[in-house]
C-alpha cells in the first residue's frame, strides 16, 4: 500500500476511509509480524508511515462525524 495524501483522503466517502483503514492496518499487523521474526529488512522504513496514514484516516473519520 503506497502512502496516501490528505487530499486523497478528503475525497473518500466513510464507507472508502473505513475499507482503506481495513487493508492498512491488515498490512501494518503482517509487518509487524515480520519485525518480531526478524525477517524485515526492506520495509522497516514502512511501519511509521503507514500508522501516519492510518491516523489521518482516522482524523478524517472523526472530522466528518463531528460535522453531521
Amino acid at each position: 500500500m503506497t502512502r496516501i495524501s490528505m487530499k486523497t483522503i478528503k475525497q473518500l466517502n466513510e464507507k472508502d476511509l473505513k475499507s482503506k483503514i481495513q487493508e492498512a492496518r491488515s498490512e501494518l499487523a503482517k509487518l509487524r509480524v515480520d519485525a518480531s521474526k526478524g525477517t524485515l529488512r526492506k520495509e522497516s522504513g514502512k511501519l511509521k508511515p503507514l500508522r501516519h496514514d492510518i491516523a489521518r484516516m482516522l482524523t478524517r473519520i472523526n472530522e466528518m462525524k463531528k460535522e453531521k
